[in-house]
């Protein structure tokens, strides 16, 4: 064979070999090397050679990956169905057990997901979903976090994005939101009722016990009904009013 011919041959498979020999794995990359199918050892950031056809590299992003769950049917505690979807947000932290425990880690965090999601949502009331979003989302995300740990998974967060429901509960929850509005507003008449039923009360005690201010109250309402667009204005004068003078009078005879 001419040596033009073979200079390109060996060139070509040198470039094969050290394709296969050297790998370059960035910062947030790391590599699980296996040794005749064996696991040997992870390696990385930098440079990694290999043996070609002995031993084997495969690579794992350590970097946070961003997880949508599907919108999930949801029968709530009591007894109310709503569609829910969520977000979540893991990390591979060990690269040997993500590897070599699970044979797809994001298919399996998938669906793993959304059965926790249903389960741990199906045990509160609606109220719950949507007041107690951050309690849910702890919840979710402390229960994922124990599953996927034998995987070599660190669920960072979860967060329910949208809890769907139908025109019919929508409809039974305004209801329900105007007839506590109501309540509250006839809760509130009433105490302003008992508060101006006790000042009233005690305005009549000291009246009765203080001649002077029964007639002081006499003459200011006598000064609004004057000030009224009427031609004839006609009031009683109670004979009490007379006594204060009446007695001065006496008293000043006496003297």
């Amino acid at each position: 064979m001419s040596p033009y011919i073979m200079t390109p041959v060996i060139a070509f498979l040198v470039i094969i070999i050290l394709y296969n020999t050297i790998k370059i794995l960035k910062e947030y990359e790391r590599g699980v090397i296996f040794f005749l199918g064996r696991f040997q050892r992870v390696k990385g950031p930098g440079l990694i050679i290999l043996f070609p056809g002995i031993q084997k590299m495969v690579k794992v992003d350590l970097r946070v990956i961003v997880m949508d769950v599907p919108t999930q049917d949801v029968i709530s505690r009591d007894n109310v169905s709503v569609k829910v979807n969520a977000v979540i947000y893991f990390r591979i932290v060990d690269p040997e057990k993500a590897v070599i425990r699970v044979a797809d880690v994001f298919e399996a965090t998938s669906q793993l997901s959304q059965t926790t999601l249903r389960s741990v949502l199906g045990q509160h009331e609606l109220d719950d979903m949507l007041s107690e979003r951050e309690k849910l989302n702890a919840d979710i995300q402390a229960l994922l976090d124990q599953r996927t740990d034998n995987w070599g998974i660190k669920v960072a967060n979860v967060e329910i994005k949208h809890v769907d429901l139908d025109e019919s509960m929508i409809r039974a929850i305004a209801q329900q939101a105007e007839a506590e509005r109501a309540r509250r507003a006839k809760i509130i008449n009433a105490e302003a009722e008992k508060q101006a039923a006790t000042m009233l009360s005690e305005a009549a005690k000291i009246l009765a016990t203080e001649e002077q201010a029964l007639q002081l109250r006499y003459l200011q309402t006598l000064k609004e009904i004057s000030n009224e667009r009427t031609n004839t204005i006609v009031f009683p004068i109670p004979l009490e009013f007379f006594e204060p003078f009446m007695k001065m009078t006496k008293k000043s005879s006496q003297s």
